[in-house]
């Protein structure tokens, strides 16, 4: 037993930035750990005397296609009576004419089961304990003692042969003695095969509503719609027989588990029972595969897979003291901000890497709300897509951070949102050309506003989705430089672009009122003719309403707390940024002048940013209040990150900013995860060392098991014992906001189109007119705790990926790996200078 732990502290310490390690086996979900191989999931507990390892299937969802089907296809007739009401200012009325202009639900997503395995010998009791994950192989482990011998339990799910495996081996001469069984709650069938195979057969509800709405029945099932699947587990060592719906084991010293599943979902617009998979023939094959390799030869495929992509990227962040206590205790003692804990904060920043290559692998199907992974038939929000910020930050880190294969499952799937999308342009807000998403999407691809005509417009009829998840396409491309790619994807960008220029309106259908509106009335000595005349200037403006700030509200100088508005700041930078990225996108490819020509022109026009009373960055188009002002969201800051800080035309870079940084100062540091995730981004853009630092470790508050009812339990905003992000409930993408932003502090680049105009016009916007300009910042927002360190195999826009160490907070070694030949304006060490690079590894200067 001694040496069975001194072993196991010896690893654990060596490994420091690599494992997530405990000395107990998990009681909650938010203790366990959880592998993946970007299709099917497992979420392992680790008990000695019952081990359950939850696992799910990424293609698991309730619903069917909706056969390009509008739920409401009268809802535009009501958008000119909502403009109608703001133009008269009666704001209740717009928000109770948005439920016209509402549909359906996503759907859910599903769990697929449980495998239990039941320890029989268990007289004698466990000790010496110990579980863990190490990232830097994608495996999870448990061992302990029980009496003199050792029992050791091995974990992997392999991307490369499709399946979950197990291996249980005990130095016991007497072997393991277990009973493995199956769960699941579903509608299923489970029965054996060969004595050593369990098969559980089934399918899920055809229709479901979420856990929020008020229904006596949620799940509509029938056998003959919705997704079948069929899981299969198969047990090899000595002594494995049949029992009832169970395998036995008895005496076997070396134990083989093997799990696969196959679902005959088979894409967005099929019919999964018509037109399914053959899931039972899929199942059947992938089984035998599997079965058919030995276990090393498993091992060492999925590891060589995964370290492919993983150990493309290193980071250290300066030196810890080796520290064999668990996970959960160092990031309990973090919340004490005079603790300086490298390890732990490289850690999670590689733990987002790791969860992003286990969950993002399955084309057209990207991770959702919790990745991959889910016990409940009614997870919170059906574990959907959630556009208006969730779904694009579960993807920051994927191109910075070296992980490009794992976008295209989000890229994939734009493509098959884009034809629902043109139709609930036309139904439900009236525009014939282009594509939107609301704000929810489910692997149906649906883009409807949602709500059932009695949602909250708050949170049910924002419609700005497909303006920003389109975003990453031309994020995709100025990584990797791929026309190819670019010209796929083009017409789902220029599609979301022909919605926002479809969707804008004048301000002067709203009729504005100087008298409320702080930008114009600032001065004191303003006479009313002067501001009138000002405003009257400014009516060419254009924005968008009916809008609304995600999840926000407003509350007007009456009292009224509202949500539907016109001229919201959000809105507007992500229509900015969609439009510029289009334009972009149609001058690198050499083609449509006329869109060119058409968004340079509503670009031109786009209502500016304003100033608050408080040097805020205004949120609404007046200066109104929030009613929460410390709302999670702050989507109005989206030019700034995820956006690129476009300029208006009006105000300068430097006042939009001290605007954002105050904006920022107001909405506070706490929290939910996902929304600590941001603002850590959001200040590294804004250069702010300190205060990124600062919410980065605000992301690694401890926050308890949610089921844990102790009279110490921390709640809120923050991290669970196994790394996993608490919003809370549990949603991961504070995990890849948080990945992203220990790079955003470290480096930063940009990518930015200029066009002769009058040249371009004469060559039709060819190629030869474009200018690229590409820049790099090393060091942008890099704080006092890590002035010491290294990283390499991050990556910058224009294909360049950065090698660097520094000390005192200045770079002294630089490496700049190139894919093409190109010049860099680069910012090192307070100096800009222009770098020319060749193809491959260019060393430079400092």
């Amino acid at each position: 037993m001694i040496t069975l732990t001194a072993l196991c502290l010896v690893v654990i310490a060596k490994a420091g930035a690599q494992m997530l390690h405990y000395n107990k086996p998990a009681e909650f979900f938010e203790e366990t750990l959880v592998i993946g191989n970007g299709t099917m999931g497992g979420i392992i507990y680790g008990g000695t005397e019952q081990d359950k390892i939850s696992l799910n299937d990424i293609t698991l969802w309730t619903g069917e296609p909706c056969n390009m089907k509008v739920y409401s296809p009268d809802a535009h007739k009501s958008i000119p009576a909502i403009r109608e009401a703001l133009r008269q200012g009666d704001y209740a009325k717009a928000d109770s004419l948005q439920h016209d202009v509402q549909g359906h639900f996503s759907q859910n997503y599903q769990p697929l089961g449980q495998l239990t395995i039941d320890y029989l010998d268990t007289k004698t009791s466990a000790s010496g304990y110990r579980r863990w994950l190490d990232i830097g192989n994608a495996t999870a482990h448990t061992t302990y003692q029980r009496g003199a011998y050792r029992y050791s339990t091995e974990y992997f799910a392999t991307h490369p042969d499709s399946g979950i495996v197990i291996r249980i081996t005990t130095d016991n001469p007497k072997g393991i003695c277990a009973r493995i069984g199956l769960s699941c709650q579903l509608k299923s069938q489970l029965r054996t095969e060969n004595s050593k195979v369990l098969v559980n057969e089934g399918y899920v509800a055809y229709a479901s509503l979420p856990s929020y709405y008020d229904a006596q029945e949620r799940f509509s099932y029938d056998p003959n719609r919705g997704v079948h699947f069929c899981t299969k587990v198969q047990v090899e060592g000595s002594n494995v027989k049949a029992d009832g719906d169970a395998i036995l084991v008895n005496g076997s010293t070396d134990v083989f588990i093997y799990l696969i599943n196959a679902s005959s979902f088979n894409g967005y617009d099929k019919d999964p029972v018509k037109e399914g998979r053959p899931y039972q023939t899929l199942a059947d094959a992938r089984l035998k595969h599997l079965t058919s390799s030995s276990y090393d030869a498993l091992r060492e495929r999925h590891i060589a897979d995964y370290k492919n992509i993983f150990d493309r990227v290193k980071l250290s962040l300066g030196e810890s003291k080796a520290d064999s206590r668990s996970t959960e205790e160092v990031l309990k003692e973090y919340v004490d901000e005079s603790i300086f804990n490298p390890n732990l904060e490289s850690l999670y920043f590689q733990y987002g890497r790791y969860l992003l290559i286990s969950c993002s692998r399955t084309p057209n199907v990207p991770a959702n709300l919790q990745g991959l992974w889910n016990e409940s038939l009614l997870p919170p929000w059906s574990c959907n897509y959630t556009s208006n910020i969730n779904v694009e930050e579960n993807y920051w880190p994927a191109e910075t951070a070296a992980m490009p294969e794992m976008h295209l499952s989000l890229l994939t799937f734009m493509k098959e949102l884009q034809g629902s999308g043109e139709l609930t342009a036309k139904a439900y807000y009236g525009v014939d050309k282009g594509w939107c998403l609301a704000h929810n999407t489910d692997i149906w691809a649906m883009t409807c506003p949602v709500g059932l005509h009695g949602g909250d417009p708050q949170w049910a009829n924002w419609n700005m989705g497909g303006a920003w998840v389109s975003t990453h396409i031309w994020e995709h491309y100025t990584f990797s430089l791929d026309k190819e790619f670019l010209q796929e994807y083009y017409p789902v960008l220029k599609g979301a672009a022909e919605f926002c220029l479809g969707w804008l309106v004048p301000l002067s259908t709203f009729n504005p009122q100087p008298s409320t509106d702080s930008q114009l009335s600032t001065d004191s000595q303003l006479s009313t003719d002067s501001q009138l005349s000002t405003l009257n200037s400014q009516l060419d403006y254009l924005v968008t309403g009916p809008c609304t700030s995600p999840e926000n509200a407003y509350v007007t100088p009456q009292g009224y707390h509202g949500r539907t508005c016109y001229g919201g700041s959000a809105d507007l930078s992500m229509i900015r940024e969609c439009l510029t990225d289009a334009r972009n996108a149609a001058c690198v490819l050499g083609l449509d002048k006329d869109f060119v020509a058409q968004a340079d022109e509503a670009l031109a026009r786009l209502q500016p940013y304003k100033i608050g009373k408080k040097g805020n960055l205004q949120e609404w188009f007046y200066d109104w209040d929030d009613e929460d002002p410390h709302h999670r969201h702050q989507s109005h800051l989206f030019g700034i990150y995820p956006g690129h800080n476009l300029p208006d035309g009006v105000n300068s870079q430097e006042d939009i900013n001290r605007a954002a940084l105050k904006s920022l100062e107001i909405r506070g540091d706490r929290t939910t995860g996902w929304s600590t995730g941001w603002r850590v981004n959001l200040y590294a853009r804004l250069h702010d060392a300190k205060n990124a630092y600062h919410i980065y470790r605000k992301l690694l508050s401890y926050v308890s098991p949610d089921g844990y009812r102790g009279p110490d339990a921390r709640r809120g905003g923050g991290t669970y014992p196994n790394l996993l992000d608490a919003h809370s409930p549990f949603q991961i993408d504070g995990n890849f906001g948080g990945c992203a932003g220990v790079i955003e502090m470290l480096m930063q680049s940009h990518y930015n189109v200029n066009v002769n105009d009058n040249q371009a016009k004469k060559d039709n916007y060819q190629l030869s007119t474009v200018n690229c300009q590409l820049s790099i910042e090393l060091l942008p927002a890099l704080p006092e705790n890590w002035k010491d360190g290294a990283v390499s195999g991050i990556r910058a826009r224009g294909g360049i990926s950065v090698d660097m160490t520094w000390k005192d907070s200045k770079v002294t070694a630089l490496t700049l790996t190139a894919q093409h030949p190109c010049k860099v304006a680069l910012k090192v060490n307070g100096q800009v200078k222009t770098v020319k690079l060749k193809k491959g590894n260019n060393k430079v200067k400092c």
